[in-house]
């Protein structure tokens, strides 16, 4: 059985990108610690890859800091580069990310500002006062689904 369940912080912000085929991939890292006892921490760091729509909603969602918890398999790629060297790279594939501290606050900010904006315009046109949307709104935690 092939199975990997982690708990951890992204260490960057994830990268997505689209493939010829229109299939889309996002990569990102995520740290865990081990306890060894004594007071002593050592952490780990993980390569995680998703695909398709789980791809398109962590490249949306996810960002630096935020806590993970992840659901995969374990995959390890070998190619030859140029010098014809082999390299081996260990991956997770991701079958689920589940968000554990909500969006980034930055992003939900810039959202609700967009939106506000958007309002704005579509109340301008019509001659009608245009509502406000306050910077420091609490984060909405809308993927708890």
């Amino acid at each position: 059985m092939n199975k990997v369940l982690l708990a951890g912080r992204l260490t960057r912000d994830p990268e997505m990108r689209a493939l010829a085929s229109g299939k889309h991939v996002t990569q990102f890292s995520v740290a865990t610690t081990e306890y060894a006892g004594n007071g002593k921490e050592r952490p780990e760091y993980h390569n995680v890859v998703t695909w398709d729509r789980l791809a398109e909603v962590c490249g949306r969602y996810l960002g630096k800091g935020q806590q993970v918890a992840i659901e995969g398999r374990l995959q390890t790629r070998t190619w030859d580069d140029d010098k014809g060297l082999r390299h081996w790279k260990t991956e997770i594939i991701a079958a689920s990310v589940e968000m554990l501290s909500g969006r980034k606050k930055k992003d939900y900010a810039a959202e609700s500002a967009a939106d506000g904006i958007e309002a704005a315009a579509g109340e301008d046109a019509e001659g009608a006062e245009a509502p406000t949307v306050p910077a420091d709104e609490p984060i909405a935690e809308e993927l708890a689904a």
